[in-house]
């Protein structure tokens, strides 16, 4: 039962990004990736905002298939992949931001 509790707070917390996502699409300024930071100046505001809607919404999807583990309950050997996976597909996410969509969209 407790495994089953685990998902589904595993799943709010992932479709939390996929309202970002939404969110992010239809927005009209620049949506910050990073907290706490200022955006930089952005070429295309409507490409961007897309390009990072996709990777929010990306995000909230490998996240929520990551928590699928935690069905088979929390004492299992499997509830570490959620955790390790979070941290990989998290630094992949900053990577991709900085690597492709800042570089790509940075006013010059």
């Amino acid at each position: 039962m407790s495994g089953i509790i685990g998902f589904i707070v595993w799943c709010i917390f992932g479709s939390f990004f996929l309202v970002l996502a939404v969110c992010t699409w239809f927005a009209k300024k620049p949506m910050r990736f990073w907290a706490n930071a200022d955006v930089f100046e952005v070429s295309e505001i409507p490409k961007y905002n897309r390009a990072v809607s996709k990777l929010f919404g990306l995000f909230g999807i490998l996240l929520i298939a990551l928590g699928t583990p935690l069905l088979a309950g929390q004492n299992s050997a499997w509830s570490l992949i959620p955790v390790f996976g979070t941290m990989l597909a998290s630094i992949a996410a900053m990577a991709v931001y900085s690597l492709v969509i800042e570089k790509k969209y940075r006013k010059r």
